[in-house]
């Protein structure tokens, strides 16, 4: 069965945490004001500081509706559930905290006169209920699974062995000379140059490199990557998927020291000059790892609970 995303509880939160965090309006800019000798005026007081917040025990209750009461250890509680950034909202006491309690009141204000008028009695409303409270259960159940689950050594060896192409790091050079349509804008002055014309003109510059040109030097005065122009060409080191695809893809497999031919991107002609290559170690990565698979073995762990039980759909009213 799929599963509701949220219960109406959880809507009606959304709607109060989307307008607390709205930025205020800004102001409209204030002229500066005529200065005019005016007459002394006593000297103010500094304002005293804002008293600490009062310790509230969890047992308190802190929001009472007719008869239903909630204490602070409830409320906290509940906020626990909720995502990021509702709990972010109501994390200290102010504006955000005081809409999340106003909004609960709201919901159970409601909720009690429905149950006066025995809204909650109706066969509709009871399977809504029941549907409900199985989304929050199996909600609840995935997160504490999420929680619990611990990749085992192998489990993280294994991926890192599968994925090494990922941590690999590469510490590069370039010169980009531009063509007509690039990403980069033309340097004052500077002739747009056609595709054949660039090509012809990073060819030329390979050349001179090849023939004992210094490349910083050179990168310097012709390379329209201003940036790392300034540098020499320097981009540091980086790793897969930084860079734009032709321009990632020559990067890691060319040799260290050895020069690129023209490498074409939407930026223009790259001449590439790899100066290292690096994998990051497993004890490096191993926290990025277990961040990545424990989506995956939650899924699986939740997949073997969906097959303990039969379940049989009649193929006759729900189709196929």
């Amino acid at each position: 069965m799929r599963l509701f995303n949220r219960t109406k509880f959880l809507i009606m939160f959304s709607a109060v945490t989307a307008s607390v965090a709205q930025p205020p309006a800004t102001p409209p800019p204030v002229k500066p004001a005529v200065i005019r000798p005016t007459t002394p005026q006593p000297v103010k007081e500094p304002p005293k500081e804002a008293a600490a917040p009062a310790v509230v025990s969890p047992d308190t209750v802190v929001l009472t509706v007719g008869n239903d009461k909630l204490t602070r250890a409830q409320f906290e509680e509940l906020l626990s559930a909720l995502p990021d950034n509702m709990r972010a909202a109501a994390a200290a006491p102010g504006p955000g905290r005081r809409q999340v309690g106003e909004q609960i009141a709201e919901l159970k204000s409601i909720a009690q006169e429905a149950r006066k008028r025995k809204v909650d009695q109706t066969p509709g409303v009871q399977q809504l209920i029941a549907i409900q409270t199985d989304n929050v259960l199996a909600s609840a159940l995935a997160k504490r699974i999420a929680d619990e689950i611990k990749p085992d050594e192998p489990a993280l060896k294994a991926y890192y062995d599968a994925h090494k192409n990922q941590y690999e790091l590469v510490k590069a050079s370039h010169i980009l000379i531009r063509f007509q349509g690039s990403r980069v804008p033309l340097k004052p002055n500077q002739k747009d140059l056609t595709d054949d014309e660039a090509l012809a003109k990073a060819t030329e510059i390979r050349k001179q490199i090849l023939a004992g040109g210094d490349f910083a030097t050179i990168a310097k005065a012709e390379s329209d990557d201003v940036g790392s122009g300034a540098q020499g060409g320097s981009l540091g080191s980086f790793p897969h998927g930084q860079m734009v695809a032709p321009f990632d893809q020559a990067a890691f497999s060319l040799p260290v020291g050895q020069l690129s031919e023209p490498v074409k991107s939407p930026f223009g002609y790259h001449l590439i000059k790899v100066e290292e290559h690096n994998t990051k170690t497993f004890e490096e990565v191993r926290p990025e790892i277990e961040k990545q698979i424990k989506p995956q073995l939650t899924k699986e762990a939740m997949d073997r609970i969906k097959k303990q039980l039969p379940v049989t759909i009649d193929d006759s009213y729900f189709g196929k």
